[in-house]
């Protein structure tokens, strides 16, 4: 083999691999605006979502207050817990008189068809009732107050979601206790 034989090929890779990273670093460039705007319309139609009393939102150190007028009606906040597939974040908006007002699952890397069915409306509105002052309980059997039926075959996932609306449970007080 001669010399000329390997590095002509090597060399032709190496130019075809530099301008492919410099055409994916110009569209990461082109596309890095839209998405931010993208991801804050995500994050505002979430808030709505889950505080649907808010006509407005007033960001604050972790957290955001849902304002109707100059009345406020709750709190959103956003957490994470370990999942099955990696973190699951979510977004829990809860009243100002200490209601879970909705839960939306804003990113997870669970099993299709199994965890992320956590997305779904079904299991999410479990969580639509009084915060429990020691959060909620996942249990296996036909839910009660307090309580969240795991997801069949995604217990790790049911307990992810629910961690996290336990940790927004607990933000609350502490703003609740610092009001």
């Amino acid at each position: 083999m001669k010399a000329k034989e390997i590095l002509k090929p090597a060399l032709i890779l190496c130019v075809i691999c530099l301008l492919s990273t410099a055409a994916l670093a110009g569209v990461n460039q082109l596309t890095a605006d839209t998405i931010a705007q993208q991801q804050v319309i995500t994050e505002q139609e979430s808030r709505r979502q889950v505080l649907p009393d808010a006509d407005s939102f007033e960001e604050k150190d972790g957290y955001a207050v849902g304002l109707a007028g100059s009345e406020t009606v709750g709190y959103v906040f956003v957490t994470s817990s370990k999942g099955y597939g990696g973190d699951v974040q979510v977004m829990t908006g809860i009243t100002a008189d200490g209601n879970v007002s909705g839960v939306v699952i804003l990113d997870q890397n669970e099993t299709p068809g199994l965890g992320a069915n956590a997305e779904k409306e079904t299991f999410r509105s479990q969580f639509q009732q009084p915060a429990p002052e020691n959060g909620f309980t996942v249990t296996k059997s036909t839910a009660g107050e307090g309580e969240i039926s795991a997801m069949t075959g995604a217990t790790i996932t049911t307990n992810a979601v629910t961690n996290a609306v336990n940790d927004a449970i607990k933000e609350y007080h502490q703003v609740k206790e610092g009001a």
